[in-house]
């Protein structure tokens, strides 16, 4: 059976990450495989950031030579730097039984939903405004400038998070993984995902009804 492509989007701070990680844990103690999708971006890497484990880190040149060759599932360009999901880092792991999840904006899974329709997107919801800017201050990661600026485009990304599959809100950590992890383990039951162990049930059932038949 194929993996399941999750793709989880909230705004910048909303905790999709941590979410990603924990679900993950809790899918590994059910013997259930999943990868955490790693981008390419051309942005510098952040202190205490590793090539390979946060990001592939690529120059410019290379970056745009991957997405003219097709090898991006969906790239988008944010504070002039460039970000990807590669596609064949997704689907060689698909193929092979294992989730994989993305960490992507609402206009990478929109690109991503409409060349893989199978996809599960589940957009996370911070429970409200005071708590997201709290969350965006802590990070320590932004002038108040990129801080407001961030603010307004989580209110665009709010607009559009009836388009996804699934809604979570992140008010405690414990219950949103539970959430998720919810979401996981239905989607792995749907008819269509089951089909191949479903019609493989029912060609053995009906093999040895008939051998019973000819006793």
């Amino acid at each position: 059976m194929k993996g399941v492509l999750f793709i989880v989007s909230s705004p910048s701070g909303g905790g999709k990450t941590t979410l990603i990680h924990r679900t993950m844990e809790k899918l590994a103690e059910r013997d259930l495989k999943a990868y955490f999708s790693v981008s390419h971006t051309t942005r510098a890497p952040r202190p205490g950031e590793a090539d390979g484990r946060d990001y592939h880190f690529v120059d410019r040149p290379m970056f745009e030579e991957m997405v003219h060759a097709g090898q991006f599932l969906e790239w988008a360009e944010y504070a002039d730097n460039l970000y990807g999901t590669s596609r064949a880092e997704v689907w060689r792991r698909l193929e092979r039984g294992i989730d994989v999840f993305l960490d992507i904006d609402v206009q990478g899974a929109q690109q991503v939903k409409t060349s893989v329709p199978e996809a599960v997107k589940i957009f996370i919801y911070p429970p409200s405004y005071t708590v997201l800017k709290e969350r965006l201050k802590q990070r320590r990661q932004d002038p108040p400038e990129a801080i407001r600026h961030r603010l307004q485009l989580a209110l665009r990304e709010l607009g559009v998070a009836g388009e996804f599959d699934y809604a979570i809100i992140n008010d405690r950590i414990e219950r949103a993984v539970e959430a998720m992890l919810g979401v996981c383990l239905a989607e792995h039951q749907r008819l269509t995902r089951m089909k191949p162990s479903l019609d493989a049930i029912r060609e053995a059932f009906q093999r040895s009804l008939e051998e019973d038949l000819t006793e």
